[in-house]
């Protein structure tokens, strides 16, 4: 296998996070057992087995690659590929796409969904993604998964397997569906995308940015051009119901031990251990 990028990995129950991200540099992750994949900024070989993405905003480092991903695809003979974008992108990047196609005398098959905060997209009978809001200097979103399951309703639970059975003969349905959000994943965003989204705080792996951790770093300028500092997890850390916390996208003002240094002195358990800084 062609290893022409750095990846990491971080697994948790069953789910695996695989991916990279550097501020202004690039970002892509993806969950092979869901089959989905979060950014674009560039495209590790063997990621393009994945055949639906999700893409936050339109900034170079978050989705550069997606031409070449849809390029190595057709050449391959794969299936072409469906990718969610904020939907004010959706006709400009086929409009790229048909001009890039021009240049490189080929196809660019791919299917562009438009998406906006509140939408919801079905993967499976199993799983469906929320889209939420964030903030940032160009229009960006962040994405949740859940898991669907179905529980008996209340009313049913003192009744025997023989009643149930017969109420749901008669067409009634004696369930309810329950959501778990599994994976989340935010982009670049202010503290507001965490804030807006409570989900965010409940799934069992978040993907966030902490592109700044320097004392010195003003946390208002910071926010400003729709950022997260090293203190904002702090302020928030009860906040944090997740079994494992993922921080990426770090400044490129940083090495990874100015990085990590910083924030073991900020949070020295490391949110009791759920904060992976991925360096």
């Amino acid at each position: 296998m062609v290893q022409n990028l750095p990846v990491k990995r971080l697994t948790h129950e069953g789910l695996t996070v695989e991916g990279y991200s550097r501020a202004a540099v690039q970002t892509y992750w993806r969950v092979p057992e869901l089959k989905v994949g979060f950014d674009l900024g560039a495209q590790p070989w063997d990621f393009m087995g994945t055949a639906v993405w999700f893409v936050s905003h339109m900034h170079l480092d978050h989705m550069a690659a997606l031409p070449v991903y849809v390029a190595r695809r057709r050449m391959m003979k794969m299936d072409p590929p469906v990718i969610y974008l904020p939907e004010h992108a959706v006709d400009l990047m086929k409009q790229a796409l048909r001009v890039l196609g021009r240049l490189d005398r080929s196809r660019m098959p791919c299917e562009l969904v438009p998406v906006k905060p509140g939408d919801e997209i079905e993967l499976s009978r199993e799983h469906v993604v929320s889209v939420a809001a964030a903030r940032h200097t160009v229009p960006s979103l962040g994405y949740i998964v859940h898991q669907r399951r179905r529980k008996l309703k209340p009313e049913y639970t003192e009744l025997s397997g023989e009643q149930i059975r017969d109420i749901r003969l008669s067409g009634v349905d004696v369930t309810r569906e329950i959501r778990v959000p599994l994976v989340a994943y935010l982009g670049d965003s202010a503290p507001e995308g965490l804030d807006d989204s409570p989900e965010m705080y409940q799934a069992q792996i978040l993907i966030a940015e902490m592109t700044f951790v320097a004392p010195h770093h003003r946390r208002d300028v910071i926010h400003k051009n729709g950022h997260m500092h090293l203190d904002d997890f702090v302020a928030r850390r009860e906040r944090f119901r997740n079994a494992r916390i993922i921080a990426a996208h770090f400044s490129t003002r940083y090495n990874a031990r100015q990085i990590r240094a910083w924030v073991e002195k900020a949070i020295p358990d490391m949110l009791d251990g759920r904060l992976y800084l991925w360096l």
